[in-house]
């Protein structure tokens, strides 16, 4: 082994970085994390405002049925009691969601299961013979018009930048769909926020870690390199090598946050806004993620768009195309030059959209390949 000040550099201290900078320290290896933002954290940082943790890109609400990954963040933080029940606001109505029977209800007047049911089944007759082939047929074949026109179809063409007719049909499938008046939108066992935020686990898992902030790794990617044995990289794969086969696609996003002075603007963490015509998806009212009882709120207007050069990239576009693109990028990645100094990891560098749950999974999975 050659003379390196470290055993391993870490590029982007997210939480998928944060978890192998613990693991590898914790294994006896010398780590430098390094990030090109001026905070550490990734997506999941919180912003102190007025005494509320904001949540900087985006609700982050952590939700889990993996026993070993709960009992892992549960060793950093403690969790509150959050439970995610959104409510969608459509032509000035509001519906709970997911679809249960609160929705049922709201939409149609039926109060008990076996009507919502036989109204449900009389929606999706027309459409009960279609083999869903994108968003639009799967969720007229899943629920019929009226579920689909009032609750998914303006906020989902919103968030995709495209119409329902052009968007894969597995992403609906993300939304649960159930017959009890149960407004929690996840079925997992396990949920809540840190208690203090999200940067009360980031900190306890970086905690006594080299970390560098404000660093572009790829002005200086031959230094950085130079420091250490082995890389771990966690951010877009078609950036790492320098978009040589094309640029994989993106959705992103747009973060209006203001300060109003009254306590309470909304009553819930997160509204959707389902028509097409209000340009934003959704609004967050932080405090409520943390039952909050501030004087004032925090409150955060969510718009998508299109990625660019200038703004974040949050949703791969995991259509035929992209797949196809990052296949080949895989491959550059396995190939034995590579291989040997470099590691790939996170949603970025996976081009995958995980959940919180599934990043820790991912890197934990890393960790014992890597750190044997």
């Amino acid at each position: 082994m050659d003379n390196k000040k470290y055993d391993y550099l870490i590029v982007g201290a997210g939480l998928f970085g944060a978890v192998f900078a613990h693991e590898a320290t914790k294994a006896g290896h010398k780590v430098l994390v390094i990030d090109k933002r001026h905070h550490t954290g990734g997506n999941i940082y919180c912003e102190n405002i007025e005494g509320i943790n904001v949540h900087k890109y985006g609700a982050h609400i952590f939700h889990t049925s993996n026993k070993e990954v709960w009992d892992y963040v549960n060793q950093f933080v403690e969790f509150n009691h959050y439970v995610n029940s959104p409510v969608a606001r459509y032509r000035g109505k509001l519906y709970n969601l997911p679809f249960n029977m609160n929705t049922f209800y709201q939409l149609w007047g039926v109060t008990t299961p076996s009507e919502a049911q036989a109204k449900i089944e009389e929606q999706r007759a027309p459409y009960k013979d279609i083999e869903p082939k994108n968003l639009e047929e799967q969720a007229l074949f899943l629920g019929g018009k009226d579920l689909y026109e009032t609750l998914i179809k303006g906020y989902t063409e919103k968030q995709w930048g495209r119409s329902a007719t052009q968007i894969p049909s597995f992403i609906i499938k993300r939304l649960p769909f159930r017959f009890t008046f149960d407004n929690n939108y996840f079925n997992d066992l396990y949920q809540g926020i840190p208690i203090g935020g999200y940067n009360a686990l980031t900190d306890a898992l970086l905690e006594g870690i080299e970390v560098k902030t404000g660093v572009n790794y790829f002005e200086d990617k031959d230094i950085y390199d130079a420091l250490a044995q082995r890389v771990l990289y966690t951010g877009k794969i078609d950036e790492f090598f320098e978009f040589q086969l094309g640029k994989l696609e993106y959705r992103s996003l747009h973060f209006e946050t203001e300060v109003l002075d009254e306590e309470n603007y909304q009553g819930n963490a997160v509204v959707n806004y389902t028509e097409r015509d209000v340009p934003y998806t959704r609004i967050l009212e932080h405090k409520h993620f943390e039952f909050g009882t501030q004087e004032k709120t925090v409150v955060t207007k969510e718009y998508p768009h299109e990625f660019s050069k200038d703004n974040e990239p949050y949703y791969p576009i995991n259509d035929d195309v992209n797949n196809s693109l990052l296949a080949q990028y895989k491959e550059l990645a396995n190939k034995p030059e590579n291989k040997e100094k470099y590691l790939f990891g996170g949603r970025l560098a996976d081009y995958k959209y995980y959940d919180m749950d599934d990043t820790i999974e991912a890197a934990l999975t890393l960790c014992k390949q890597e750190l044997k």
